[in-house]
């Protein structure tokens, strides 16, 4: 027989758009994963915009963590200098699920090419929610969230023990 695909688990969704010169008005990035959600029948329960500020990045997810099962951060996960949201995040991990990065490298190739070695996109599980931290391009975060992260998060959860 093949494997459990996932229990009817209800998601409770959180996003994080970490940005210096984004708004709520102008936070593209933050809406187009609200309605993947919303459009998969899923709830957001918490949605915020943080500046690249390690401190503060960790405790929008920690906050996130209080009522969310899933928590999708967008943006600073690039090489510049200001770029820190996955060293604000991966601390929290007890899990990481490589995977959810090899793959999302792999179909953004298809988009932008060797450019991919630039993303440092990465998940992993804090107290049996899933953390995804994806790059804040729009392109970048309609891909991840619609492609990847709405149609696994049952099934990651399940596993997860949710």
């Amino acid at each position: 027989m093949g494997h459990e695909h996932h229990k009817d688990i209800p998601v409770k969704a959180a996003v994080i758009t970490v940005s210096t010169s984004r708004t709520e008005k102008t936070d593209l990035s933050g809406q187009i994963i609200r309605e993947a959600f919303e459009g998969a029948g899923m709830e957001v329960v918490f949605q915020t915009l943080v500046p690249d500020v390690r401190d503060r990045i960790t405790e929008a997810v920690r906050t996130a963590l209080e009522t969310a099962n899933c928590v999708v951060v967008t943006g600073g996960t690039g090489l510049t200098s200001d770029d820190c949201t996955i060293e604000a995040v991966s601390p929290l991990f007890d899990k990481t699920m490589d995977g959810f990065g090899e793959l999302f490298r792999m179909k953004s190739y298809e988009q932008v090419k060797t450019a991919v070695l630039l993303s440092r996109a990465t998940a992993g599980l804090v107290n049996g929610a899933a953390v995804f931290c994806i790059p804040g391009s729009p392109k970048a975060v309609q891909l991840a969230a619609e492609e990847i992260i709405v149609p696994e998060i049952k099934h990651i959860l399940t596993h997860a023990g949710q």
